[in-house]
């Protein structure tokens, strides 16, 4: 199994900038891939960033809601994957998770984090 915990979520203003991390233990030598997705009251979890290092797909995802905003990247030695979070919006705000795996839907991943809250004022 792979255990995933975010930290870095808070309370910024709007045009502010945030950076999560997601921190992977366990059976880390099988993932190939990482992503984030978050979710705002009462909506869906949607897609937000991925990053995939596998030996055929090396590459970055991003939904078009984020993309010139977010930035997703990872360090290897430490097991690290990050989303730096620049401009935000208000519509940011919501509880953003990490997860293994790569691509943009939901069961594309399987192993998830318990989420870090992100909240955006006006």
């Amino acid at each position: 199994q792979v255990q995933l915990v975010e930290s870095g979520g808070g309370l910024v203003q709007a045009g502010g900038s945030l950076r999560l991390s997601c921190a992977a233990s366990g059976r880390t030598f099988s993932t190939t891939g990482m992503g984030w997705f978050r979710q705002a009251p009462g909506k869906a979890r949607e897609f937000v960033a991925a990053i995939s290092w596998s030996w055929n797909t090396k590459g970055t995802l991003y939904a078009d809601s984020v993309k010139g905003r977010f930035t997703i990247s990872r360090d290897s030695a430490k097991n690290m994957v990050y989303l730096q979070m620049n401009s935000l919006k208000p519509e940011d705000t919501a509880v953003y998770y990490c997860a293994s795996g790569y691509g943009i839907q939901y069961f594309q991943y399987d192993y998830w984090g318990q989420g870090t809250q992100v909240t955006v004022s006006s």
